[in-house]
């Protein structure tokens, strides 16, 4: 049975936001290796239309971009979304009765599925069809954005804490 993981890069007051700070190259390092080992993601609209920036090729690209582009786009996606009509390649569209179809999926597969989106994970948490969360945190505070968590969530236990790169602390925790 598969896990589903919500991890996603937040500052120390918690919001997410792409734009306004990266991962160094350890970290993002880290990611490729998240995104090539996951057994798939599944995303919120609003996420996944920015990440197919990866669908396409960049000459300027360094070896790591490409890598992850690479992964990105070998990566099962399942899209979560009311209003679009198709996604592309390697992803499928899910309209409607999102947890039978989380359910399904946790079911079918192994591994862990990785959640995209601080909306779409506020609603699986209240479904309680997240396992575990994981926070890479960074030593910036942006005062507004997107917050990690959209919502409340059922108490947490810190499960793990680990260094990756020169800046981020990943915490895991999971529902207690």
């Amino acid at each position: 049975m598969a896990r589903l993981v919500f991890d996603m890069n937040v500052s120390l007051d918690g919001y997410v936001d792409h734009d306004k700070f990266m991962p160094d190259p350890a970290l993002f390092r880290h990611w490729i290796e998240v995104v090539r080992t996951a057994t798939g993601q599944i995303y919120g609209r609003k996420l996944y239309e920015i990440m197919r920036y990866w669908e396409q090729d960049d000459p300027d690209w360094t070896d790591d971009l490409r890598e992850f582009a690479e992964a990105w786009r070998n990566e099962r996606k399942w899209v979560v979304s009311r209003t679009l009509t198709s996604v592309g390649p390697n992803a499928a569209l899910i309209t409607d009765d999102v947890e039978a179809a989380v359910r399904r999926l946790k079911e079918e597969f192994d591994g862990e599925i990785h959640v995209g989106g601080p909306v779409l994970a506020q609603s699986l948490t209240d479904l309680a069809l997240i396992d575990e969360y994981r926070l890479y945190i960074h030593p910036v505070v942006l005062g507004q954005g997107a917050p990690f968590f959209a919502g409340p969530c059922p108490p947490l236990r810190i499960t793990a804490h680990e260094r990756i790169g020169g800046e981020a602390i990943r915490l895991t925790c999971v529902p207690e």
